[in-house]
């Protein structure tokens, strides 16, 4: 994998493990994102520039690969349903990469989640996660928005995370998207109580919001 610092122009190779370096970018234009590395591939969708949330979307980039005509494509992971899909985008389509070293695995079994920071736990609370007949699905995701006081910061606590996950029912505002945040009902964690979304008690979740940065993988186990 290709290491941090490295300016050598990108090659064939792996850009991101999504465990303790994950790179990431935003969109500069609406591009078409194609199932292969090539301009006559099948496309999948479009970049887009905001979230359902309004703050600017950020894509997670796998890999690099030049094509024949010396042309760099760069992997992504695409949030929309169905969940997990990914695509291929030319370079100059998304903007400056930034890198991350922390990943949030979520684990529906043992009801708990688990911050790592280059491998090293730094953080781990109890959690809430969907009913029976609206799960948290199980997948690899990352953290799109950060948003304080989301509706008033009642049901939603004082700090909330958007995820790339889609659920089959979501309490969330923009819809259908899997959140992590605070709760007006401590009483219900650890457990199975919501539409889909992770929720936290207020106290880590303040916590989780000055250690978990934008752009940081998350493992739904």
């Amino acid at each position: 994998m290709r290491p941090l610092g490295v300016r050598a122009p990108l090659g064939n190779e792996r850009l991101s493990d999504e465990r303790r370096l994950t790179r990431y970018a935003g969109a500069v234009a609406r591009a078409a994102v194609h199932r292969l590395p090539a301009s006559r591939a099948p496309k999948v969708g479009r970049l887009r520039y905001l979230t359902e949330d309004g703050p600017f979307e950020v894509y997670p980039i796998l890999a690099s690969h030049v094509d024949a005509n010396r042309r760099v494509w760069l992997q992504i992971r695409l949030p929309r349903r169905p969940n997990g899909q990914t695509g291929w985008v030319r370079r100059e389509d998304l903007g400056p990469v930034q890198a991350v070293r922390t990943m949030l695995r979520v684990n529906r079994a043992t009801l708990r989640a688990t911050l790592y920071r280059d491998g090293r736990r730094v953080w781990s609370s109890p959690i809430g996660v969907g009913a029976a007949a609206t799960p948290t699905p199980a997948g690899a995701f990352w953290i799109r928005t950060r948003l304080r006081g989301l509706s008033g910061g009642g049901v939603y606590g004082p700090y909330a995370f958007g995820t790339a996950a889609y659920s089959v029912l979501s309490d969330w505002p923009g819809g259908g998207v899997i959140g992590i945040h605070g709760t007006d009902q401590p009483e219900l964690i650890p457990g199975r109580p919501s539409h889909g979304c992770i929720r936290v008690p207020n106290r880590a979740i303040t916590r989780l919001w000055a250690l978990m940065p934008i752009g940081t993988p998350v493992a739904i186990l």
